[in-house]
């Protein structure tokens, strides 16, 4: 039995970056020795184990054959006489390819170090196209370090979208993907990757409409790319993606991919309300304490400040003025906040009166607060 470090871990070593996660391939070895050893097995469509001690994983050295469309067609063998080599050959590019002994020596079949110096990302080998995933994490990857496709890699991409292999990607996996790499450094990297293979318009149709040319300099894509130098969260960085469809287009995309609750949530509130958070600069205090009860700022009011984020990348504002109206959002929000509603409401019977009350007294409220800016 011989075990090797593998994959990422190794390839941000050599980068020279912070190591988080390592993954160990097992060779020579079976599922029961594992066990004997004390590692417990967790794998379900192949034998993977988490060490006893690290809850590392522990894959046992593996093959893979082609069985059916996506992902997820794929038969697996793992057995002793399975090569570390062998193992290597299964994955998505070269950099990812490479192995560290338990002495710390490089075993790199595929050339992988030579390919991480030169910027590129290269296949290993054909099955690369047996997988479209691949396609997305070659662009992920791509807007992550900023490499290059390599040129055979980027005809084999385009090959498999062609082909109609993409079509096979299931929802969760797109957005597993895309979520990854919108909270890269330079995310727009990946669009641009996805649009040069031609899978752009197959995965997300709704930002790239058939015929239509790719535009990296559109407002959404300057928001994103924006969002990411300020370090926004992953909801504000889709909603940034988003925030030049129509709400309607908003909810197809983010029902097609599966994209979690508050990233939909708060792309939608957003389209909700645009064209009212591009007017905040100048909103008096009753569309303002109105705009806050619209987008729920009331009892959302984490998600009331990404919207305010939000609303800043696509300001049509000047840098200072945008600032400006981003405080007087702030300023707007504290304010019909801290009213009282309850008190209020111990002095009206009717629901109606209480409700006319309330707002009356946010929306004077909101108006002291714009006075003391």
């Amino acid at each position: 039995m011989k075990i090797y470090r593998v994959g990422g871990s190794v390839r941000d070593e050599l980068l020279g970056l912070q190591v988080t996660d390592r993954d160990y391939v097992v060779v020579g070895a079976t599922p029961e020795a594992l066990v004997d050893k004390g590692f417990r097995p967790v794998g379900k469509d192949f034998p993977v184990f988490l060490h006893p001690v690290t809850q590392e994983e522990y894959a046992l050295a593996r093959t893979e054959r082609k069985t059916a469309p996506g992902y997820k067609g794929f038969a697996f063998h793992a057995a002793p006489d399975v090569t570390l080599e062998q193992d290597l050959a299964r994955r998505d590019f070269t950099i990812n390819a490479m192995a560290v002994d338990d002495a710390g020596a490089l075993i790199d079949p595929y050339h992988g170090a030579a390919d991480l110096k030169a910027k590129l990302l290269r296949h290993v080998g054909p099955a690369f196209a047996e997988d479209p995933v691949r396609i997305l994490r070659g662009a992920r990857f791509a807007a992550r370090f900023g490499f290059t496709i390599a040129p055979e890699t980027m005809a084999l991409m385009r090959a498999m979208a062609a082909s109609g292999e993409v079509d096979a990607l299931v929802p969760e996996r797109v957005w597993q993907e895309l979520a990854r790499g919108l909270m890269e450094v330079a995310p727009l990297g990946m669009f641009r990757v996805l649009d040069d293979c031609g899978a752009l318009a197959k995965v997300l149709p709704e930002l790239q409409p058939a015929n239509a040319p790719f535009d990296a300099g559109s407002a959404n894509f300057r928001a994103l790319q924006q969002a990411a130098l300020l370090n926004l969260s992953l909801p504000a960085r889709f909603a940034a993606l988003t925030g030049t469809l129509d709400e309607a287009g908003a909810a197809r995309l983010a029902e097609r991919i599966r994209v979690p609750n508050d990233c939909r949530d708060l792309a939608l509130v957003y389209l909700r309300h645009a064209a009212t958070f591009a007017r905040a600069a100048t909103l008096d205090a009753l569309a303002l304490t109105e705009l806050i009860q619209g987008a729920d700022g009331l009892r959302q009011e984490a998600r009331f400040l990404s919207l305010i984020a939000v609303a800043q990348l696509f300001s049509p504002e000047p840098p200072a003025q945008a600032k400006s109206a981003a405080k007087r959002l702030l300023a707007a929000l504290a304010a019909a906040r801290a009213v009282d509603a309850g008190a209020i409401a111990r002095g009206h019977a009717a629901p109606q009166a209480i409700a006319a009350a309330v707002k009356a007294a946010r929306v004077a409220a909101v108006m002291r607060a714009l006075g003391a800016l």
